[in-house]
């Protein structure tokens, strides 16, 4: 399976891309598109500006639609990050991207997770820089996945994650279940 988790910086992204690899067999995780522009010699700016968004979004898309060595991959990060974030900064997500170059990306996607700021997550996990940046690209980013004004990812099962950080993984496990089950019922 392949699985995208998205969500603003600090929300538990990462934590939840180790325990699903660790919870799914065979399963890899691949890097975060900015550490792969890091590798590359990219150099970003702090904090980051529009054309740093572009870039990880550009790279997040080569990610997604590179032939996978693996097919069981869980992706830290997809495109639809980058999309809030631009939003955050005050761009127009239409603008900057023609879906077409979207919908392959979120096509190779079995499931697309979304991990939100919530209550808990605000009590729980280690305070976030640029907190208004922040706040403002998780309110782009829940507008963007149920609006999809690119028409990207509408085939492509969302499930947020607004509920308690100790059942995400469950959570999570259950709809790949869910996912599986519906792929097998097609076939």
């Amino acid at each position: 399976m392949r699985v995208g988790i998205s969500g603003t910086h600090g929300t538990g992204k990462t934590t939840l891309v180790e325990a699903l690899c660790a919870q799914l067999p065979g399963h890899v995780a691949a890097d975060e598109p900015y550490y792969l522009l890091e590798e590359e010699g990219y150099e970003f700016q702090f904090p980051p500006a529009l054309e740093d968004y572009r870039a990880l979004l550009a790279r997040s898309v080569r990610s997604l639609c590179s032939p996978p060595s693996r097919p069981d991959v869980i992706f830290d990060r997809t495109p639809l990050d980058y999309l809030a974030y631009m939003a955050a900064a005050g761009a127009d997500p239409a603008e900057e991207v023609d879906g077409a170059v979207l919908r392959p990306a979120f096509a190779s996607l079995d499931l697309l997770v979304i991990t939100v700021i919530t209550p808990t997550t605000e009590q729980v996990l280690p305070a976030a820089e640029l907190p208004g940046l922040r706040s403002r690209a998780n309110a782009a980013m829940l507008d963007l996945v149920y609006d999809d004004p690119l028409n990207a990812w509408e085939d492509t099962p969302v499930l947020e994650l607004s509920g308690p950080l100790d059942s995400r993984l469950h959570t999570v496990l259950t709809a790949l279940k869910q996912v599986r089950q519906q792929g097998s019922d097609q076939a």
